[in-house]
């Protein structure tokens, strides 16, 4: 036997010196070396190899199985080069280093010993092994194990393409979103979107938005999906009967209305269906129906094809984001090729698009996040996989006319009330929160959330049930998202601005009689108020007294100056904020505010923003400035985050 496996390693030794040089095999060489090898043992082994070697060119009709299940594979070109192969000795010996390892893994399950996996000396080179060790590991049962080895492969980046190509098309779902959220990824990791089908270059996509809206569910909607879902039918149509160049009569009330129209631009009309599919992704049955009809696939096409527009794929990750929420859809995610689209939107240098992606992944990974992040709930940081642990929440609100995102610039223009609500915009500051806050306190998770507020009904998303506006009903809708979101689960600071701070203290009232949310006000350490008309708003007598031309928004008019409600809320909180010795800190603006192009007003006076519990600060801006520094150095974010690093000093 000893004989027989020298005589097989002397072979094995002239097969790889080197690349063959001769395009004949060296018989002379092999008859030399079986002559010594004519024992029963070493004929045997010979037997064992020759078996071996048939096994190995048998066609595997697996593998025809195997094809029919993938959607798309990428295949590396072929060398032409024979001096790239090393023929049937390569087989051979990569046949005998599979018998020893399998040798050596049966010894150490007999004794119960631990079997080294880098066993892999002559099969390859030595980055080769690395590869295909980190991909078995990213697989492995073991987490710890297997988080380590997505870091690791996220780590390389020495490798060759085809080695990139290599893990693109090997790894599994959970190591691909994991590699999606690790930072400074090479998207070489990642498979391009696979290719969709041709369509016919007369039918538009607007045409197949609408039969995707129209195959979802039309009855016993929630209000507002009915009416996006109606408008986004009615703007299609419109264009449809423009198309056709005749004229489309709407009915109002029994009432028929008839005008000519000419063509609306189908990026207007992409838009209203998109908006209307943002409402139905926030039905879990409905993401089901989504799914079904092919409506990830199509969503990919309008992505691809709307490069140019950076609101129409805003929308699109948007509704991947909600899809992501329910843990069934997420294989149907991954094969429609949004990883690869999502891990680049990630490299955006515009926070909003970034931060939209990172909450559709982030709710895809459920290797490293425990929380979800429902519509509307933004994660700012961490954005991606870090091994620094979370020790509080920072949770900011925004205000009237605001966003999770624009309210937060790092700097201000000076622009009317009524022009920053407009939503033609594209590009924003960066978010101070997500730079200047993250870089100095790393340990924090910080959120921003998102509602959607108007001066004026006129300006309305969804006129339907005004009570939707009310402050108690988005204090009930924010309070079962923010939960989902896991806040409450640490120590907490608040951070908010104008109606956003009346927002936090019905929050945190409502949460104090619900015993479900009771972690939400024993965890909340601190609370930031930034001009919060705790006693009410001139801006509200303002669009009080020219209703005729605003009619005023239900958020306005709950900011009326003594309103009953507001003081009956503000009593209800400082009754149980002194209980639980909350501390708080408030700014005050001092300069008055543009609204329209002929009126300074006095947003929020010193006297309504004094709360009579914490620091009041006033600051030489208005109140738009008031929650935006100019410079890091600046009076207002130094004095905020001091603040923050005060209460939350045990756990920095």
């Amino acid at each position: 036997m000893s004989v027989a496996a020298y005589c097989i390693f002397c072979y094995r030794q002239i097969g790889t010196s080197g690349p063959a040089t001769k395009t004949h095999l060296p018989w002379n060489d092999i008859s030399k070396y079986s002559s010594i090898c004519i024992h029963p043992r070493g004929f045997v082994f010979i037997t064992y190899e020759v078996l071996s070697l048939k096994k190995l060119l048998q066609i595997d009709t697996q593998a025809i199985h195997q094809e029919k299940l993938k959607s798309y594979v990428y295949v590396r070109t072929t060398s032409l080069n024979p001096s790239d192969y090393q023929g049937i000795t390569y087989q051979a010996r990569k046949e005998i280093h599979k018998a020893v390892r399998k040798i050596l893994e049966t010894e150490a399950k007999i004794f119960r010993r631990p079997f080294n996996e880098q066993f892999s000396t002559f099969d390859g080179e030595d980055h080769e092994c690395a590869l295909w060790l980190l991909l078995k590991r990213s697989q492995s049962e073991d987490k710890e194990v297997r988080l380590q080895a997505v870091q690791d492969l996220a780590n390389n980046s020495h490798w060759h393409d085809y080695q990139y190509g290599t893990v693109a098309q090997t790894c599994d779902q959970r190591t691909a979103i994991g590699l999606a959220r690790s930072k400074d990824i090479d998207l070489r990791f990642f498979l391009p979107p696979p290719p969709l089908p041709k369509i016919k270059s007369d039918y538009p996509i607007e045409d197949e938005l609408r039969l995707l809206l129209v195959s979802l569910p039309q009855t016993g909607l929630d209000p507002c999906v009915q009416y996006f879902t109606s408008l986004a039918l009615r703007e299609s149509s419109q264009t449809l009967a423009a198309q056709r160049g005749g004229l489309w009569c709407f009915g109002g009330n029994g009432l028929p209305y008839c005008e000519t129209l000419s063509k609306i631009p189908s990026e207007t009309v992409e838009l209203f269906c998109l908006q209307a599919l943002v409402q139905h992704s926030k039905v879990s049955s409905h993401c089901d129906k989504i799914e079904a009809k092919g409506g990830l696939q199509l969503l990919q096409r309008i992505y691809q094809q709307r490069k140019d527009s950076a609101k129409i794929q805003r929308n699109i990750i948007r509704i991947i984001g909600n899809m992501a929420l329910d843990e069934r859809l997420h294989s149907s995610i991954v094969r429609a090729g949004w990883v690869s689209v999502l891990a680049e939107v990630m490299k955006s240098p515009h926070v909003i698009q970034s931060s939209h992606a990172s909450r559709a992944l982030a709710n895809l990974d459920r290797d490293t996040v425990k929380e979800k992040y429902p519509d509307g709930v933004y994660i700012l940081h961490p954005q991606y996989r870090s091994s620094q642990p979370i020790r509080a929440d920072i949770l900011f609100v925004h205000g009237l006319l605001g966003a999770a995102f624009k309210t937060w610039r790092q700097q201000d223009i000076d622009r009317h009330l009524d022009k920053k609500a407009s939503e033609g915009e594209e590009d924003y500051s960066q978010c101070w929160p997500k730079t200047w806050l993250a870089s100095d306190c790393p340990a924090l998770r910080i959120i921003s959330v998102e509602y959607d507020t108007h001066l004026s009904d006129w300006k309305a998303k969804c006129p339907v049930e005004a009570h939707r506006k009310s402050i108690a009903y988005r204090s009930n809708e924010l309070l079962d998202k923010l939960r989902a979101a896991g806040i409450g689960d640490r120590p907490l600071v608040w951070v908010s601005h104008s109606m956003g701070g009346l927002l936090v203290k019905k929050m945190l009232v409502d949460a104090s009689k619900n015993p479900e949310m009771d972690k939400i006000v024993n965890n909340t350490r601190g609370i930031v108020f930034y001009s919060v008309p705790h006693h009410g708003s001139q801006l509200a007598e303002y669009s009080i007294n020219a209703r005729y031309l605003l009619f005023p928004s239900v958020e306005v008019k709950e900011l009326s100056k003594d309103s009953p409600a507001l003081k009956e809320l503000n009593d209800d909180f400082l009754s149980f904020a002194k209980d639980k010795k909350f501390s708080v800190l408030s700014f005050a603006e001092t300069l008055p505010t543009h609204i329209g192009s002929m009126i300074k007003l006095h947003v929020v006076p010193l006297e309504s923003a004094k709360l009579g519990i914490g620091d009041l600060i006033p600051v030489d801006v208005n109140h738009l400035n008031i929650c935006k520094p100019k410079k890091k150095d600046a009076f207002l974010y130094q004095r905020t985050l001091k603040f923050i690093q005060d209460v939350l000093a045990q756990e920095l």
